[in-house]
């Protein structure tokens, strides 16, 4: 199946210096952002239970829920959190009281949900994320920044902080055409040259060697010519895919971590073989 991106999408104007400015913080070393093109592909599921198979393997983790007004770590997690990050924010506790423990060893710092305020970058939101992700980055060997769907200024702002980005993505057509429009983005306004792919709810093996196959012809046709010579092609890397699997839905509504409900299944044995590929 080819896929060929929407005619808004190809190509796109570039942002104006402003508005690429305004969506670029400083990136920093052990964060990966974790995003998606499109909600509803497991965004959130992935990012916890990497995060668990990592902290298997005796690294200090946290998840950050950067998906700030419509955060569902907590649910995902079965946490109910008396402290978020909108009380950091706000000055009622501090970040070591809202930094909790979760099941599968690793830390969270959850965001809560609804919270129309931070639904827009401001320059004051977009200060206290930067200061408290540079704050609380060198306690962990990881962190991962669980971001929203989508390419808003708040996502990209969050993204813009990480080192490296993974994009989480289905075989679904909208799927894949939203992922192309988050990568181009990407590249277009923060100069990212490695993105690591996950594909998620894969129906037979090797379909997710397919989907990075079909993006990454997308970009060489549509981004990677529009891009100066001196900086470099955008360069796709699959870091997994995972299959569909009736295990995940049983754990998502119990609210358990598949590694700890069921670390055996085909599911949890590629998220724990993504979690190894994960850059240090």
């Amino acid at each position: 199946m080819s896929l060929a991106p929407p005619a808004d999408l190809t190509p796109a104007a570039a942002p104006s210096p402003t508005a690429a400015a305004a969506a670029v913080g400083t990136p920093m070393p052990h964060i990966m952002a974790i995003t998606s093109g499109k909600g509803g592909v497991g965004k959130t599921f992935v990012a916890a239970n990497l995060a668990a198979a990592l902290a298997r393997g005796g690294r200090r983790v946290l998840v950050l829920d950067a998906d700030l007004g419509l955060a569902n770590l907590d649910v995902v997690l079965n946490l109910y959190p008396k402290i978020t990050l909108h009380d950091v924010f706000t000055g009622k506790h501090t970040l070591d009281e809202a930094i909790l423990p979760a099941p599968g060893g690793f830390s969270v710092l959850l965001a809560g949900s609804g919270m129309v305020e931070y639904s827009r970058m401001t320059p004051e939101v977009r200060d206290q994320l930067q200061a408290l992700v540079a704050k609380v980055s060198p306690r962990f060997d990881h962190v991962l920044l669980d971001t929203g769907a989508g390419i808003s200024d708040v996502v990209l702002y969050t993204v813009s902080l990480a080192a490296e980005v993974l994009v989480v993505v289905t075989p679904e057509p909208t799927s894949l055409t939203d992922a192309y429009a988050t990568i181009k983005v990407l590249a277009t306004t923060q100069g990212r040259r490695r993105v690591h792919l996950l594909v998620n709810q894969v129906r037979k093996p090797g379909e997710g060697r397919t989907v990075r196959a079909q993006l990454q012809q997308v970009v060489d046709r549509y981004v990677n010519p529009t891009l100066e010579t001196r900086t470099g092609a955008v360069r796709l890397e699959l870091l997994g895919e995972v299959p569909t699997d009736p295990a995940v839905r049983e754990a998502v509504l119990r609210r358990q971590l598949l590694l700890e409900a069921m670390p055996g299944t085909a599911a949890a044995v590629a998220l724990v073989n993504a979690a190894v590929r994960m850059p240090a």
